[in-house]
């Protein structure tokens, strides 16, 4: 089974956005419609320039009146240029450029800059819904691959609500200290401690 890791994994596949030239009330129709809170503009060649959320609406127009918008087009309404995160992005990365900008959800690009998909909050919590016995099984793989590739029948993870307790022996070229850092970049770990008796 795949562990998500990257933005990729967990983010909504379906795109839904707006033209440069796209009026207001299409816009409000558009998001009422498909449940969302804020839409990326796309230029003539697809690409993301900007987002235009229920904020910007109700921020930018007179009376945050959508039928007193008249010629108001996404492009005067959006804020750009648009935060965006590319498709191999990982959660971490994505949740610090969400929690920078107090965004809600970020528009995926691929190297063109054109949208492939969206991750929101919830998106990236998901992680945290991993069983306890897929944790300790991503642990372990994860320091039994990078930090003792030979293998080390001493070592125990314990997992309890995404809490992490690494135990059993490191040999002494494997500071306990590193181990925890590998431990603590797993999605879904919430917290690692080590209770290591020396090698």
């Amino acid at each position: 089974m795949k562990h998500p890791r990257t933005v990729d994994d967990v983010m909504t596949h379906a795109v839904v956005s707006a033209r440069l030239d796209a009026p207001v009330k299409e816009i409000v129709r558009s998001m009422r419609r498909w449940g969302v809170s804020a839409v990326p503009v796309l230029s003539a060649e697809g690409r993301v320039v900007g987002v235009v959320s229920e904020a910007d609406v109700l921020g930018k127009l007179p009376g945050g009146d959508p039928d007193g918008a008249g010629a108001v087009t996404a492009g005067g309404l959006m804020s750009a240029p648009a935060v965006t995160v590319p498709r191999g992005a990982t959660l971490a990365g994505a949740a610090r450029l969400m929690g920078r900008g107090r965004l809600k959800r970020l528009p995926v690009v691929d190297e063109d800059g054109r949208p492939v998909g969206v991750v929101s909050r919830g998106d990236l919590l998901k992680v945290y819904l991993r069983s306890d016995a897929d944790l300790a099984e991503d642990v372990r793989h994860e320091l039994l691959a990078h930090l003792l590739p030979w293998g080390d029948a001493a070592l125990v993870v314990r997992v309890v609500d995404g809490s992490v307790t690494l135990a059993g022996r490191l040999p002494q070229s494997v500071p306990a200290e590193l181990a925890l850092r590998l431990t603590r970049t797993v999605p879904g770990v919430v917290d690692a401690v080590a209770e290591f008796t020396a090698a």
